[in-house]
């Protein structure tokens, strides 16, 4: 117990630069509150006293506005940070080492049993407000950006944006070969979607310039063919 204890805070201290003291962390940080309620919940749960399980995890919804079904896996050192609204379901099984950011969803898209719920490895980080649905794997290491949407399996390592998500970045690397960033954020992240567009974008500038450029030409033409109709009329007419 105090080993998980100890484990909980350290994982703090390493992913969160605003926390200073130790009582600070034990009293002030509702997701490191939810995940021992939510320790308390599961022990009820697979002691099938179900309904007890489904109570301790509402009132750690209540009392830290992070709910995590009795019935998910959570593994050591996971991290929710700021907390407010994040929503793990039954099924949802979260690997050692995992970061949640306010807002995260790890939801179910079947209204049939079994698993329905997300499997995120070691190490992934999700950015607040972003969504994971369905029975999918988020391979070890994966970050998943803010307010992304995520319906597909995610390769080790891979780095997913956007609605719905797609993979921007992937080193295959797994949990080991990725650093930790907060916000599943990447420093010259660079989408190929965006590039793409900014290409398209810049290509469109240029024939614009091109035809512009075409048209002036042309102009000039028009003038001095004008003029030299002009100087022809003039010369018949002194003939």
């Amino acid at each position: 117990m105090f080993a998980r204890l100890r484990e909980d805070i350290r994982a703090v201290f390493e992913r969160d630069p605003a926390a200073r003291t130790t009582w600070e962390v034990l009293t002030c940080y509702p997701g490191m509150h939810a995940l021992w309620i939510h320790r308390i919940a599961r022990t009820l749960w697979d002691m099938r006293l179900c309904w007890a399980g489904r109570f301790v995890s509402h009132l750690g919804r209540f009392l830290t506005g992070i709910e995590i079904h009795p019935g998910a896996t959570v593994g050591r050192r996971v991290f929710i940070d700021h907390g407010m609204g994040v929503v793990i379901g039954q099924t949802a099984e979260i690997g050692d080492d995992c970061t949640l950011y306010h807002g995260v969803t790890l939801g179910g898209t079947s209204w049939s049993g079994g698993k329905r719920h997300p499997t995120l490895g070691k190490g992934v980080v999700i950015g607040a407000g972003a969504k994971v649905l369905g029975p999918i794997f988020v391979g070890d290491g994966a970050k998943i950006g803010s307010n992304a949407v995520v319906v597909k399996e995610v390769p080790p390592g891979a780095t997913v944006v956007g609605v719905p998500g797609r993979v921007v970045e992937g080193d295959g690397g797994g949990a080991g070969a990725v650093r930790f960033s907060a916000y599943a954020v990447v420093q010259d992240q660079d989408d190929p979607y965006a590039k793409a567009i900014r290409t398209l974008l810049e290509h469109s500038q240029e024939l614009d310039q091109t035809v512009q450029a075409l048209r002036a030409k042309l102009d000039r033409l028009e003038q001095e063919l004008a003029a030299h109709e002009t100087e022809a009329d003039r010369l018949r007419a002194v003939k």
